[in-house]
């Protein structure tokens, strides 16, 4: 009884350890660096026809949006700070 349940746990402790010996694929720069891109891939995306030529106009509208926010939320801050209360909605906040 107790040989098969310590053969068992063997088989099963190499049934867990076995994919992590499964894979011999890589060519590791040094270790811990073994990222390789797959095949058919380019080694760099820059330049390549999977680079994704991100349009100045999108990316200043994604800027300016993000300064709004930033605004919004000082002034939130501000106006807690300044009562206690917290004002979602920056309309509501009284200028005073």
């Amino acid at each position: 009884m107790k040989s098969t349940v310590a053969v068992l746990a063997v088989v099963a402790g190499l049934g867990l350890a076995a994919p992590a010996f499964a894979y011999d694929g890589t060519h590791c720069k040094e270790p811990g660096n073994c990222w390789e891109p797959k095949p058919g891939f380019p080694a760099v995306i820059a330049g390549s026809k999977y680079d994704p030529k991100h349009d100045p106009k999108e990316l200043a509208k994604q800027d300016t949006s993000e300064r709004e926010m930033e605004a919004r939320n000082a002034k939130r801050v501000a106006y807690f700070k300044k009562t206690g209360k917290f004002i979602y909605d920056v309309d509501k906040i009284p200028n005073d």
